[in-house]
């Protein structure tokens, strides 16, 4: 019987091995993971988790007896070391696991700021795993102050927990604006707004030259030359993907470890899936953070490694939730020339819809998942409604168009 192995146990780690034993693969299924805990999901720990309005068995993906009824075995706290492509092993320090198929789930580690820049000091944090929380969570007194760098998604949801739970919050982005890698200026706009109102103090164009502090981080010297006090920091500037053991055993990586359309890497006998991948995507390559896609390739993933041979297409959509806002996205802006405004139905909400020429690229809905709703479908059916219909036109009608 064909032993599969899976390195990673997050979304996708946890998502491929499920789907594998659904489709009937009913020979050895090992799963590793760095964590101690079993696979769980990562939206809601900066949020919820972090509020504490979720406890920790909340954020299981399945009940820890899933694993064991459904005959995976599954390592938790074993650190792979590396992979003997030649010998078919994955090593974990002086042991081996042998494979038939090897499926990489690593996913990405957050960025994190320089030990030069006092990025080594106490008090300086990022978000990505259930540690990273737990160690931050303390920190999270009404009238402390928060320092958060890098104002894309990750940085404005931290503000915005830190907001809500009463803290003095400042927000520095060494790009003119928030946002700016991800979303247009009309929805920087929208969120600079919002996080104004609640309180926070955004400094645009305004990088980090420094931490300071002897031991633990007091307060952070910017680009502006401006002195700010901070009694913790909040690194919010993206996460790469991890591709170290793909790379140590000679596969090919660009921008992530990179895999053909049914989630191969050079190796036949090797796939990958989830954040740490870079996949084909209308004639170039792309790699998509989300929860999404991570569990759609992996499931598509496993099908393949039992034969489907059925090409991944991706249909990348997102969520970031900020206060009483759901961002919903749909479709990737890259290469937008136009953006289209269209008011909600309800007060609050407002829609973004980016256009290239006449093609319907992508949407960013604040507050309204019927536009979001609608934008999907027509993006995800190649329609593009006329721009100048979309600003006053009725969504049915837009679907019918």
């Amino acid at each position: 019987m064909s032993h599969i192995v899976i390195i990673g146990a997050g979304q996708a780690g946890a998502a491929l091995a499920a789907k594998l034993r659904a489709l009937g693969h009913d020979g050895p299924l090992t799963l590793i993971g760095d964590e101690a805990a079993p696979p769980y999901q990562r939206p809601p720990l900066s949020k919820k988790y972090l509020l504490g309005a979720m406890p920790v068995d909340r954020l299981y993906l399945r009940p820890p007896a899933f694993y064991a009824e459904a005959g995976i075995d599954l390592r938790l706290g074993e650190t792979v070391t590396g992979i003997d492509r030649d010998r078919r092993r994955v090593l974990l320090g002086d042991r081996e696991i042998g494979y038939d198929m090897l499926a990489l789930a690593t996913g990405a580690a957050p960025r994190r700021l320089p030990a030069e820049a006092g990025g080594a000091l106490g008090g300086v944090h990022v978000v990505r795993r259930l540690a990273d929380v737990d160690a931050m969570a303390p920190e999270f007194r009404p009238g402390a102050r928060a320092l958060i760098v890098g104002g894309g998604y990750i940085g404005l949801e931290a503000a915005a927990v830190a907001a809500t739970q009463g803290l003095q919050v400042t927000l520095t982005e060494a790009a003119p604006r928030i946002l700016q890698r991800v979303a247009a200026p009309e929805t920087s706009d929208w969120f600079r707004a919002l996080h104004a109102a609640h309180g926070v103090q955004i400094r645009e164009a305004a990088g980090l030259v420094r931490l300071l502090g002897e031991t633990r981080v007091t307060g952070a010297e910017l680009a502006d030359g401006s002195v700010i006090g901070a009694d913790f920091v909040i690194a919010g500037i993206g996460v790469t993907p991890a591709t170290a053991l793909a790379e140590a055993a000679g596969l090919r990586t660009e921008a992530g470890i990179a895999v053909d359309a049914m989630g191969r890497t050079a190796d036949p006998a090797i796939w990958a899936a989830g954040d740490c991948t870079s996949l084909p995507y209308r004639g170039g390559r792309i790699r998509l953070e989300s929860v999404q896609n991570a569990i759609d390739q992996a499931e598509a993933v496993a099908a393949n490694m039992l034969g489907a041979e059925t090409p991944y297409v991706p249909k990348p959509w997102f969520w970031s939730d900020q206060y009483d806002v759901k961002l919903q996205i749909a479709g990737l802006n890259s290469g937008y020339d136009r953006v289209v405004i269209r008011p909600g139905d309800r007060d609050g909400s407002v829609s973004h819809w980016y256009y290239r020429g006449a093609e319907l690229l992508a949407l960013d809905a604040m507050n309204d998942p019927r536009a979001y709703m609608t934008a999907k479908r027509l993006i995800e059916a190649g329609r593009s409604p006329a721009p100048e219909s979309v600003a006053a036109g009725d969504l049915k009608a837009l679907m019918a168009a």
